[in-house]
């Protein structure tokens, strides 16, 4: 039976955020992501698991900062195939339907993450929310005390900058912390926060 793979813009993202913050360790996590197989595609999930377990037990203040960045490498990355054409384009839409295209794009992000991982959105009195279903980020044995969705919280924040919205998004359940699935909500003056040293672009695309 074929092992479940991880798409290869979320495992190169994480190999990059760990590049920037963690170079001294990064030889290290390539035993399990392999410059060739990120290249390939051909990750899989329980070699991504095993990244983020160690990541965890290593440094649990250094997981959340950087796998919110590896977040927003992959909506920058993803974000830069469109055409320029539609790139102005979906600037130009009205404010809510820039904010709404935000979550969509999450959405599909989440979709490329694995086969297991799904989402739904929904917008309701001027702020949305991604429900996330099958996160791998939050795939945990025990419970946490905290979320440890920061990936899609990185990447709805990425896209609202990049569609030039002042919203912001914030996790507010986490299947990590019991929850049955991760809802991460995009509003105005959420609270979110950008983690130190950002990918380029990080001024929002002005």
């Amino acid at each position: 039976m074929t092992e479940a793979r991880i798409g290869r813009i979320v495992a190169a993202a994480l190999h990059q955020a760990l590049a920037d913050r963690l170079p001294m360790r990064l030889e290290f996590y390539e035993n399990w992501l392999d410059p060739m197989r990120l290249r390939a595609g051909t990750v899989g999930r329980a070699a991504f698991l095993a990244v983020l377990s160690f990541l965890r037990q290593e440094d649990h203040r250094e997981y959340r900062p950087l796998v919110r960045l590896a977040g927003r490498y992959a909506a920058e990355w993803t974000y830069a195939t469109a055409s320029r054409w539609s790139r102005l384009w979906r600037r130009r839409l009205p404010i809510g339907r820039r904010a709404r295209l935000a979550l969509d794009l999450t959405r599909q992000l989440v979709e490329t993450t694995s086969g297991a991982s799904g989402g739904t959105v929904e917008w309701r009195r001027g702020t949305g929310v991604l429900e996330i279903r099958g996160s791998v980020f939050c795939d945990v044995r025990t419970p946490r005390a905290e979320p440890l969705c920061d990936f899609y919280v990185g990447a709805l924040e990425r896209y609202a900058e990049l569609l030039d919205i002042g919203f912001a998004s914030r996790a507010e359940a986490c299947r990590a912390m019991g929850s049955e699935t991760c809802r991460i909500r995009l509003a105005p003056g959420a609270g979110g926060q950008r983690p130190p040293g950002g990918p380029p672009g990080a001024e929002g695309g002005r």
